[in-house]
Formats: C-alpha cells, sequence, structure tokens
C-alpha cells in the first residue's frame, strides 16, 4: 500500500469551483490587487483574530518584509531557532542583520530559558518559529521581549490556525509570518505568503515595501520590493481557508491516532509533545526513534512516504558557516537532527493508509 507525503492531486481532484473563480478574473484582468485578494486579507485576518492581513509573494517574504517594516538591517541582531527550516534565518539575512540562534527544546521550538544569554545591546528582535504547527512558549518569550525591550515577530508558516489557550498563533507578535506554500494546511497553486499584524502603522509600511514604495502609480515613498500575493493565488486561497477547520481538525486526528498506537513503544518511540493549552496542527507529524535510517528505509520500501525534517541543522550548514557556530553549540537541535522522522499526516489519508504505516512502524521494532 501507498502511503504519500504529498496530497495535491486529491485536493483538487475536483477543482470546478476555484475555476470559475478563475473564469471571472479572465474577465475583469485585474491579476495584481484585484477585488479577490482583498477579501482573502479579511478573511485570513479575522481567522487569525488581526486588525490587518497583508498578502505577499512567500511566507519568507512575509517574515523578511516584518523585519523590514520594523526597520532591522546591518548591525542589527535577530534570534531564532537553530533547527528551523532555512527560510527563517534566510529572512533574517536578507535584511542584513546578523543571525543569532538558540537551541530547541523537546517540543522543537526556541528554548525560552537560552533566549537572555544570546541578547546583547545589538538585539532588535526574536524570531519564534511555531515549529511542526505547535505554538512556541509565547508567554515566556513576550514576557522576555519586554523586559529587554525587543520586537516580537512570529513565524507561523507553519502553524496556520495554531492556538494558544484558544488565541491563535500570529497574534501576539508585531507581525507574524505565515506561508500558503503548496504543502502547507492552507495552501495556493504556487508560493505565497501572508503578513498579519495590528499595527495600522506596520500594515502601511507593508503595503508600501511590497510594492516597490509606491504610494500611488506616480510617487515613490520608499525603496521597496516586489512581493505581491497575486489574484490568481488569493482565489484559490479564498476556497482553501473555507476548509481550513476541516483540515486541521482532519490533521489532528490522525496525529492522535499515530500518538495512541506508538504509546507502548516509549523506549524505542518518541510522539511529537505538546502543551496541554495549545492546538497543534501538525503541518508535520515529527517523531524520534531509534535505529532512524534503518527504520526510514523500512518505510520506504513498504510505500510510506516518511522523511527528515531535516538531517542538518542550520548553524551547522555551509551558508552558515561565517556565523562562527560549531557542532555541539546547540546539543538538543543537533541530537534530534539524528532521530527524527516525519510520518504523513495530511487530511487525505485514509484509515487504511494511516493504520499501514502503524503497523510498518511497530513491525520494524517487532
Amino acid at each position: 500500500m501507498n502511503v504519500p507525503y504529498a496530497y495535491l492531486k486529491d485536493q483538487f481532484a475536483d477543482p470546478e469551483a476555484i475555476l470559475a473563480d478563475v473564469r471571472k478574473l479572465l474577465e475583469h484582468g485585474q491579476y495584481t490587487f484585484g477585488p479577490e485578494l482583498e477579501q482573502f486579507e479579511s478573511r485570513f485576518a479575522t481567522l487569525c483574530e488581526t486588525q490587518h492581513a497583508v498578502g505577499v509573494g512567500s511566507g519568507t517574504d512575509a517574515l523578511f518584509l516584518s523585519l523590514k517594516a520594523l526597520g532591522i538591517g546591518p548591525g542589527d541582531e535577530v534570534i531564532t531557532a537553530a533547527n528551523t527550516f532555512i527560510a527563517t534565518a534566510g529572512a533574517i539575512a536578507a535584511t542584513g542583520a546578523r543571525i543569532i540562534f538558540v537551541d530547541a527544546t523537546d517540543d522543537f521550538n526556541i528554548d525560552p530559558t537560552k533566549i537572555e544569554a544570546a541578547i546583547t545591546d545589538r538585539t532588535r528582535a526574536l524570531l519564534p518559529v511555531h515549529y511542526t504547527g505547535n505554538p512556541a512558549d509565547m508567554h515566556a518569550i513576550l514576557t522576555i521581549a519586554k523586559k529587554h525591550n525587543l520586537h516580537v515577530v512570529e513565524d507561523a508558516c507553519q502553524a496556520i490556525g495554531a492556538t494558544i489557550n484558544g488565541q491563535p498563533v500570529g497574534s501576539f507578535g508585531i507581525a507574524s509570518g505565515f506561508s500558503l506554500h503548496p504543502l502547507k494546511n492552507l495552501n495556493v497553486w504556487g508560493d505565497g505568503g501572508v503578513t498579519v499584524t495590528s499595527s495600522d502603522e506596520i500594515r502601511e509600511k507593508l503595503l508600501l515595501l511590497r510594492n516597490h514604495g509606491l504610494k500611488n502609480r506616480d510617487e515613490v515613498t520608499c525603496f521597496g520590493y516586489n512581493s505581491r500575493l497575486d489574484t490568481l493565488q488569493a482565489i484559490v486561497g479564498n476556497h482553501l481557508i473555507r476548509d481550513i477547520d476541516w483540515i486541521n481538525n482532519r490533521r489532528i486526528d490522525n496525529a492522535e491516532r499515530y500518538n495512541e498506537a506508538f504509546s507502548d513503544l516509549t523506549d524505542l518511540v518518541r510522539t511529537p509533545p505538546k502543551r496541554e493549552t495549545d492546538r497543534h496542527v501538525y503541518h508535520l507529524y515529527i517523531l524520534q526513534v531509534t535505529d532512524r535510517n534503518d527504520l526510514l528505509t523500512h518505510l520506504n520500501r513498504q510505500g510510506v512516504e516518511a522523511k527528515v525534517h531535516y538531517p542538518l541543522p542550520l548553524h551547522l550548514q555551509e551558508a552558515s558557516r561565517n556565523l562562527g557556530y560549531r557542532e555541539g553549540d546547540f546539543p538538543v537541535a543537533e541530537a534530534q537532527c539524528k532521530s527524527i522522522l516525519s510520518l504523513p499526516v495530511h487530511q487525505h489519508l485514509t484509515d487504511a493508509q494511516i493504520d499501514h504505516a502503524i503497523d510498518t512502524v511497530r513491525k520494524f521494532y517487532k
């Protein structure tokens, strides 16, 4: 039996409703800044319980433009997690600021107890990541930020719909970035992203920065960038956002089935931890396992498309060489990279496919 990691063929098996709205786009011809974009931004802001949402070209741009809107640039430092995806660090680097890594906790998120030791007189912002769809400890992070007068920008690219005590991630920081990449829980037909904020000032800066700094067709307020969320992608987003609760709930149900099935393998398989007050939306379902490489090979041979996110932490990548980090600097993140394994968890999996993935893991250890 095949248990695929990707699911887009199933998700868009019946695209007629979307294509009908695409035909309307062909009629009105507003391929950028069309009315569908404004509708999507309004719906996205409501979902995140923020005042504003600004559609941009990618999740990476959502983070980069948020930092730029805060005036962060060369000479500044921004703190983030060592085990995140490259886009988080890349957004910081694109501003000209220096990336400062901090180790992770057992839940794969940044360790708040390690943040203060990384703060210097050049630190301008904290960039926590809600990694895998699991909320970071925002209350602890915000307490540190307030103490040191730092901005907080949330990397919520993997966490649309996740909550902390019922409050949506993305609504804690001064600004937050989300990704609409095809493999995200809320996705479009290509790259896309959204920045959310409840600051009118930040919103106005984002609107300028995403569109070349243009105040209007003839006046340029600042030198900006070309990072618009196309109307076509907003149309797709408008259809998918209606289903986001169903999508997330299906992923949560699938993850809970895995958790229960592996509950007696505690010496061999560790299921992803989460706080009881948080809603983890499982963009990724990551186990920590014994004999990871052999299990990965076994799963793939049995048709279970498992993956590793990711086998080498950012501070040990060639791109980070000039930052001066060494092996052993972040022992938790480094250890996790040797044992983590991601199982398919998406909303289109059947009961039989989940059972096959579970049986394959159990038979490997048996």
